[in-house]
């Protein structure tokens, strides 16, 4: 799963969610691509699910890519813990998503069956996109 390297630092601040993608909206590898249409924050998990859905349904053709990537760290206190004594350990990475952000791109294959892969990979997200063509 993806997940940072190194970081400057352990933990994070969770932070705002409002506004719309100012970078990342346009396609600019594939020919077509999912775009988000909400604000969400997307597991490592669910981006690992929605890249094997697509794989798995091209039969390893075309080219796919990933334009999101989890950078952010989210903690979690272990259960029955009573509150207070600082922040949780880091639990999982998160990507930040927002409205308008190329989550996925597809390229080098025939139309349907990107349209296909795409639709199956945004069953696997916990928003609503939109399949974008050039």
């Amino acid at each position: 799963m993806l997940a940072p390297k190194r970081a400057k630092f352990r933990k994070q601040f969770r932070n705002r969610r409002k506004g719309l993608a100012v970078r990342g909206s346009s396609l600019s590898f594939g020919s077509h691509g999912l775009k988000s249409q909400q604000t969400a924050w997307i597991t490592a998990r669910q981006i690992e699910a929605a890249r094997r859905a697509m794989t798995h349904y091209t039969k390893r053709g075309g080219r796919i890519w990933i334009r999101i990537f989890p950078d952010k760290p989210v903690t979690k206190k272990p259960a029955e813990t009573r509150m207070g004594s600082g922040k949780g350990d880091v639990d999982h990475f998160v990507a930040v998503v927002k409205p308008g952000a190329i989550l996925f791109e597809m390229g080098s294959i025939d139309s349907t069956v990107a349209l296909e892969a795409l639709r199956l990979a945004a069953h696997k997200l916990p928003i609503k996109t939109k399949i974008i063509s050039r």
